[in-house]
């Protein structure tokens, strides 16, 4: 949703193979959805992706390098406010995870 989406629609506008990570498979499928009817381009994927969880940005990060020739540009738009406090199964603050830790080991991961 927001401006995640809209960029993702832009992309695919241009034809580019277009990778929405998304928490959640419904919503995402929704976007795929919507995307591929608005923009005509079939190459709009959907893969799970927790920034929140480092096990799924390694996940997510291994699975992109195994079946994608190239990345020329990865945009890191997931962010959360207001959540109460909560430590993640990995012993982290939830939010600062989610904001910070998880996109910025993403980053570093499809560095390669």
């Amino acid at each position: 949703a927001g401006i995640g989406k809209c960029v993702a629609m832009e992309l695919a506008r241009r034809n580019a193979r277009t990778i929405l990570a998304c928490r959640s498979r419904e919503r995402g499928q929704a976007a795929v959805r919507e995307i591929r009817a608005a923009t005509g381009n079939p190459a709009v994927l959907l893969r799970l992706l927790d920034t929140g969880s480092l096990a799924s940005v390694r996940a997510f990060a291994a699975a992109v390098l195994r079946e994608e020739p190239r990345l020329d540009v990865l945009v890191n738009n997931a962010g959360v406010t207001g959540l109460p406090f909560a430590i993640t199964s990995e012993g982290l603050e939830q939010t600062f995870a989610i904001n910070y830790l998880g996109p910025f080991l993403l980053t570093n991961l499809l560095l390669g």
